[in-house]
């Protein structure tokens, strides 16, 4: 049975399903320093979880800039952020039983 997935991980699947991104851009959605986001990145990758490739040379070449690996949710990486997302809430339910069923 694979170890359920940590809120950093969940975190960052998150920023990803909120659209295609670059490593950076996911330090700046998250607040997750870039020392944990790189690797986990590459972890949820080699996983399958999310999806990784590069953009075209010559539109960073036009920018000035590297070039950026953009990620994308796979279908595993969604229903793994589906599951974790429920297991997260039902752990909040537990934590705070007040709050079950509120409206926000």
């Amino acid at each position: 049975m694979p170890r359920p997935l940590g809120l950093t991980t969940l975190t960052l699947l998150a920023a990803i399903r909120d659209g295609t991104a670059y490593g950076l851009e996911l330090v700046a959605r998250t607040g997750l320093p870039s020392g944990t986001v790189y690797p986990t990145l590459s972890r949820l990758e080699r996983g399958g979880l999310v999806r990784g490739s590069w953009e075209e040379r010559e539109a960073a070449d036009r920018e000035g800039r590297p070039r950026r690996r953009y990620y994308e949710l796979t279908d595993d990486g969604a229903a793994a952020l589906r599951e974790g997302g429920a297991r997260v809430a039902g752990l909040a339910a537990v934590l705070d039983p007040g709050r079950a069923g509120s409206a926000g």
